[in-house]
């Protein structure tokens, strides 16, 4: 029976970026009861990104971990090290000495659109299995927001295509063979329900650990709560949503630009904001030295700030 057309593009996809796409190996060290050392082996997934040995993969696959290997489609193995990561963005860059190598061809997540067919390549058993193991499915959402261990990840691609656990740093195509997506399996509710970090947020992350061997972080430089009704009722606050500033940072922007322990952020850039976890994800995802427009409830009355970020040391 022929292949459809669909079926010809998703087989050609697979064919293309399989030999881009690699298994990590990792032994990370656990302490029991009596605190006697454990090893323990793990596994994920991995995309070549550069002829000169890069991977990138999930931080959660690798990070704290001891040992790491990147075995290869062709069954070559080697030891890889870690340039950098970022467990706010789940994203780590490896890179192991090996020449031969196919690099994946990135796409533009930003052009997206709810629909279109979402093709996942991982290895959850390694190459156990004698291959890759392939799901398809359909971009289910955009900018999704999760909470993980590490705190919130927002502007996640969301998909019904499967995603087990060793497919986790594996990668997410279009029917052009273009990654879209980093594949995440760090949430254990999500059954049947699959997130993805958008390439183009990869490829920024990456780029800053290229040059900096860090994620550079803008710092605004306040501790708050976030706002609750039962809070407001409380302390008679005169909103039910947004963050109390509890401190501030000493000579950091927020001092500088006058925020009180006391004052009221409602809203940022012209949105309102819900509480304390959206200020700082938000805040996380711009520039050290954007300026940021912050409303503020305060002693002297409803105030607008403008605020030029800082770096976080």
């Amino acid at each position: 029976m022929p292949l459809t057309g669909l079926e010809e593009a998703i087989t050609s996809v697979v064919e293309e970026v399989t030999p881009s796409v690699v298994s990590v190996s990792t032994v990370k060290i656990f302490h029991d009861y009596i605190f006697r050392p454990l090893p323990v082996e793990g596994m994920g997934s991995g995309l070549i990104i550069g002829e000169k040995g890069y991977i990138v993969t999930n931080y959660h696959v690798v990070g704290r971990s001891k040992k790491i290997q990147v075995i290869l489609s062709d069954g070559r193995r080697f030891d890889a090290a870690i340039i950098g990561g970022d467990p706010s963005y789940d994203v780590a860059l490896l890179k192991i000495d090996a020449d031969g190598l196919k690099p994946a061809k990135l796409g533009d997540s930003d052009k997206l659109k709810v629909g279109q067919i979402a093709i996942v390549i991982g290895n959850p058993l390694g190459f156990m299995l004698g291959g890759p193991t392939v799901t398809v499915g359909v971009i289910s959402a955009l900018k999704r927001k999760i909470k993980t261990e590490a705190g919130y990840i927002e502007d996640l691609i969301q998909t019904d295509a499967p995603i087990n656990l060793g497919n986790s740093g594996g990668p997410i195509l279009n029917t052009d063979g273009e990654v879209v997506g980093i594949s995440t399996a760090i949430v254990p509710y999500a059954q049947g329900i699959g997130f993805a970090i958008p390439i183009n947020i990869v490829k920024d992350v990456l780029d800053q650990l290229l040059k900096y061997g860090r994620v550079v972080k803008p710092w605004l430089g306040i501790y708050g709560v976030t706002i609750t009704p039962q809070l407001s009722e409380y302390y008679g606050l005169p909103v039910t949503s947004g963050v109390l500033v509890v401190d501030v940072a000493p000579e950091s922007p927020a001092e500088e630009a006058r925020i009180l322990r006391g004052d009221i952020i409602t809203g940022m850039d012209g949105e309102e904001l819900s509480g304390i976890e959206e200020l700082k994800s938000r805040i996380e995802r711009m520039k050290p030295g954007r300026t940021v427009s912050l409303k503020i409830i305060s002693y002297y009355g409803v105030r607008e700030l403008s605020i030029k970020l800082g770096e976080q040391e």
